[in-house]
């Protein structure tokens, strides 16, 4: 049935036609509402209200603009009335400086972590489900670099109308005009409030260190290693995986490390002690355009069970940053399993 057909019949009632209609553009209107809202969680429950709205108001749908288009008007809406409110989501490198190793390893002792924090919205990672919908030649940022970790830290910083206006622009490709008749502003006011949010962008802490390529087959040798060493328990291997002024971060715990000596210290102290030979299990993934591992963790009963998202940033032929999700919930959304069958 063609597209003009299934709207009209999605305007005479039919849910099942405008299931057809939305179903195509669903994995691209998750990823919009995930980076306004920074979680996956709220992505869902974003997307399921606008679906609902969008068919609700599919009667009125008057065909001026694509479906395509149209959708993203809804679910913009959707967000912006759920999110006026809430605090932003944040990861530990924005709400303090690094853990001071000296302080913490101090007489050659570790100190005990920070406890996790129920008191902070924590950013989450983004699954890979595909990336390959931004089609506008003028949108700016691409599908991968518009869900990394750095991008969303900053993103999530800006009011959720600033927010809106930049996804729209750079994400999407919108013109101004466009812009500003969806969020009832001026088309002067949308670029400047689009000057402020890319001025923001570039303020961010960048690298002169190359972002690794995908496919990249020294990338994919350093990260089976990254495997093993978690695997076998060894940091000394870990060390030479590791840029200098590496960064660690494991929300919703507040410290993070900053520099290869504080990384490798506070490893060798509380996670890769020589009794962790084993304990851990990785099963490669991709998270917010990263490479990834899915993290097991052995338990009393000797069962691995899932318990961490890793986000791992290569540049420059070395690890530069690693982001342990240590969040249980994250299985599912990834699509891998709770827990994981013995070794043969």
């Amino acid at each position: 049935m063609a597209e003009t057909d299934l709207i009209a019949a999605a305007q005479a009632g039919d849910e099942l036609a405008f299931r057809r209609l939305v179903e195509p553009l669903l994995v691209e209107l998750k990823a919009h509402c995930y980076r306004m809202a920074g979680t996956l969680h709220e992505a869902d429950d974003l997307l399921q209200e606008s679906l609902l709205r969008a068919w609700r108001a599919m009667p009125g749908f008057e065909r001026r603009s694509s479906l395509r288009t149209w959708m993203y008007r809804v679910t913009t809406t959707a967000c912006l009335d759920a999110l006026d409110k809430q605090r932003r989501r944040v990861l530990p490198t924005a709400l303090g400086p690094a853990f001071d190793p000296e302080t913490a390893f101090a007489g050659g002792e570790a100190a005990p972590p920070s406890q996790p924090s129920g008191e902070v919205e924590w950013l989450q990672p983004f699954p890979d489900l595909g990336g390959g919908w931004v089609e506008s030649p003028e949108a700016r940022l691409t599908a991968r670099e518009s869900v990394s970790l750095a991008f969303l830290t900053v993103l999530q910083q800006l009011p959720a109308r600033q927010r809106a206006v930049l996804l729209l622009r750079d994400v999407l490709g919108w013109a101004a005009a466009e812009c500003g008749e969806l969020l009832g502003m001026s088309v002067a006011a949308v670029n400047s409030s689009l000057q402020r949010a890319r001025d923001a962008l570039a303020e961010r802490p960048r690298t002169a260190r190359p972002r690794a390529p995908e496919g990249d087959e020294q990338t994919a040798s350093l990260l089976r290693r990254y495997v093993r060493a978690w695997e076998q328990a060894d940091v000394d291997q870990l060390v030479t995986l590791l840029h200098e002024d590496a960064v660690l971060s494991m929300p919703p715990y507040l410290q993070w490390f900053a520099g290869r000596a504080a990384i490798v210290g506070s490893m060798r102290a509380m996670v890769l002690t020589p009794e962790a030979r084993g304990c851990y299990r990785l099963l490669p993934t991709h998270a917010s355009g990263e490479p990834a591992f899915a993290a097991y963790q052995l338990d009393e009963g000797g069962v691995h069970r899932f318990a961490a998202i890793h986000v791992v940033r290569v540049a420059g032929g070395a690890i530069e940053e690693i982001c342990a999700f240590l969040d249980p919930s994250l299985s599912a959304p990834f699509g891998v399993p709770a827990s994981l069958p013995p070794l043969s």
